[in-house]
């Protein structure tokens, strides 16, 4: 199974080194989407089959906790996979974010990492190479 990912960060260099770093976890993806804010991430949601979404907190027009909140709010997507990857630090809006059903590692962090937690999430199996 190959994974169509939404990737919502404001910077362009922070979106091309998670791509880089799931290409390099060998997580199977199909297509990668891109997105510089929630409301950009939202528009994305409404016309294309997502299996989950990577996100940052901290973004202009619409930041990941809107975004989390309207997708939660959404009938279609209210079960969707949410893994925000920030530099936040607030353990009271991970917290929060969390309750919203929604994962969280630090930036930076190792390929093993996202790994263990997208396969986690969507239920894929990584395959060791032998």
């Amino acid at each position: 199974m190959s994974l169509n990912i939404l990737i919502v960060d404001d910077s362009t260099v922070v979106r091309m080194s998670i791509i880089r770093v799931l290409k390099i976890a060998e997580i199977p993806l199909d297509n990668v989407f891109q997105a510089a804010n929630g409301q950009e991430g939202l528009d994305v949601l409404e016309d294309n089959w997502i299996d989950m979404v990577l996100a940052d907190i901290n973004m202009p027009v619409m930041n990941g906790e809107e975004m989390i909140e309207k997708i939660r709010a959404n009938p279609m997507w209210k079960d969707m996979p949410i893994l925000v990857i920030s530099t936040e630090g607030s353990k009271t809006r991970i917290e929060r974010l969390e309750q919203k059903g929604a994962k969280f590692i630090h930036k930076p962090f190792p390929p093993e990492t996202i790994r263990e937690v997208i396969c986690e999430m969507t239920g894929i199996k990584h395959e060791q190479q032998v």
